[in-house]
């Protein structure tokens, strides 16, 4: 995993909006009518190529394939978990208290942004029996395209998202006897596509925006909450076993995007137990207006010693282009406080998380916010490096 070590980095968190060409060969496939494979699997590639030409372009340093090939959460669990299977619905929201308390807005939001759009149907998956890896294929074609739009471009590094295992286990379980149980049988099954990440040569990032959403929106006790989350930490270590910590990020945010978002836990009250993932670099929100101040917590906490975090500079909660000198001075806030070879600057969260066409980022806002952080990098790195 690179550092900062002459200048700022930046990166972002991984998704990406995907060609609306390719959006209606996945609304094509998710509905039955499936269009030609090869013809899907081509366009996937052609986009990753361009997605990774366009990160480059756009002064992003440590880039991904925008997770172009994958259509949402739910499809992707389908595809590479076996033991699953869908049932009729919509998956229940794990934010109820933040919606209990805007009823009128996030029934907008639901209709017009976040659902309004998308491409597949977000059946629920159910446990019905053991857990096990069926994904090779579906990994390897992802590494196969990201090395393959790499010819050609030169970033500072690479990575690819997965889902940790407390993602999965948000699905009801019906087969094993607890959920300690049930955790490890999917940690157990991911550390397959961990591995297959990190020996092509890619940084795995373990997305997991669940562990907050303990703290958020749990209406269980403090004490339930954190034994929660530590039973998740435990999952995500295990999950990574055998895997170096400098090749691993991991990723948490909110599990919601524009929104009075009141209920957010607190980083103050989470940051212990982030840093006993087994990663080299964690990534947070901390561009948007709930959590900006949060460069504080580095105070009075002390980053390990070979850690490095990787703070929201550029938010995916709203339209407004960041101000390059302002994200120099977020930058510079973080690095007196870990040290500035430990800080990259990235975003808050995936800018498409379900493939979509209503973005709620426009796309040509998403590049000038990267071409925003690529300026920020830059001014902060000549106060620290000058």
């Amino acid at each position: 995993m690179k550092r900062s070590t002459d200048r700022i980095l930046t990166t972002h968190c991984g998704s990406l909006p995907r060609p609306k060409d390719l959006l209606d060969l996945m609304k094509a496939r998710a509905s039955g009518a499936a269009p030609d494979e090869g013809a899907f699997e081509a366009r996937v590639r052609s986009a990753v190529a361009d997605v990774v030409r366009q990160q480059v372009e756009n002064g992003v340093d440590v880039i991904t394939d925008g997770e172009q090939g994958k259509t949402g959460f739910f499809a992707y669990v389908s595809e590479r978990l076996g033991g699953f299977e869908s049932e009729p619905g919509e998956p229940a929201a794990h934010f109820t208290a933040e919606v209990q308390a805007f009823p009128e807005y996030y029934e907008q939001y639901f209709r017009q942004a976040m659902l309004g759009g998308r491409v597949a149907p977000m059946a629920p998956l159910v446990c019905k029996g053991p857990i096990t890896y069926q994904g090779q294929e579906a990994v390897q074609r992802d590494v196969d395209n990201l090395k393959a739009a790499l010819g050609g471009v030169q970033p500072a590094d690479v990575f690819m998202p997965a889902v940790a295992p407390s993602g999965v286990a948000r699905n009801r379980n019906e087969y094993y006897r607890t959920d300690e149980e049930y955790l490890h049988a999917i940690a157990e099954a991911m550390n397959t596509e961990y591995r297959a990440i990190v020996d092509a040569g890619f940084v795995v990032q373990i997305d997991d925006p669940f562990i907050t959403e303990v703290y958020s929106f749990s209406t269980s006790s403090p004490a339930e909450r954190r034994k929660t989350a530590e039973m998740y930490v435990e999952a995500i270590n295990y999950g990574l076993r055998g895997i170096p910590p400098e090749q691993v990020r991991f990723h948490t945010c909110y599990g919601i995007n524009e929104g009075p978002r009141v209920h957010d836990a607190a980083l103050k009250d989470i940051v212990d137990t982030l840093l006993k993932i087994n990663a080299g670099a964690y990534s947070f929100e901390a561009a948007n207006p709930r959590h900006e101040h949060e460069y504080h917590v580095w105070e009075a906490v002390k980053l390990p010693e070979g850690k490095v975090v990787i703070p929201g500079m550029i938010t995916h909660a709203h339209n407004i282009v960041e101000h390059p000198e302002l994200i120099a001075e977020r930058l510079v806030q973080y690095a007196e406080r870990v040290g500035r070879e430990n800080v990259l600057a990235g975003a808050d969260c995936g800018f498409s998380s379900q493939a979509t066409y209503q973005p709620e980022v426009h796309p040509t806002v998403m590049w000038a916010k990267f071409r925003a952080l690529a300026e920020g990098a830059r001014l902060a790195s000549a106060r620290l490096w000058r």
